[in-house]
């Protein structure tokens, strides 16, 4: 007979909250142009909103529709200067994305113990 697992609602409510996170950073990510932006302000560290437009050479209107995604998903932050927008990177909140990309790609327990994991039908 198969045992069955029970997870207490509080362990998976967490969880399934993590994840909900962990898919709103990477949908938030998962554009070129979003990609290119937090580049762009990893390299540079604050950039004025029309620098990034000519950086990016995408439309004025389409590249702060990507920095409002990027800041609603806590990615970036954006403070007035008028008549200017100066954007930072906010590195520490790609941190939960990183540590689970950094879970998935180590090498499995029975791999490191030296059996072979299985591969299934190929």
């Amino acid at each position: 007979m198969a045992s069955v697992t029970v997870h207490a609602p509080q362990a998976h409510s967490r969880a399934k909250g993590k994840t909900q996170s962990l898919a709103k950073l990477a949908k938030a990510l998962g554009h070129p142009a979003r990609l290119e932006i937090v580049a762009m302000l990893h390299e540079k560290q604050s950039c004025i909103g029309c620098d990034i437009v000519d950086e990016i050479g995408l439309a004025q209107s389409t590249t702060s529709e990507h920095l409002r995604i990027l800041k609603a998903a806590g990615i970036i932050t954006g403070e007035i200067d008028p008549p200017r927008v100066c954007y930072s990177l906010k590195a520490d909140a790609l941190e939960p994305l990183n540590m689970f990309l950094r879970d998935v790609t180590k090498t499995p327990a029975t791999e490191r113990r030296g059996r072979p994991q299985s591969k299934g039908p190929s």
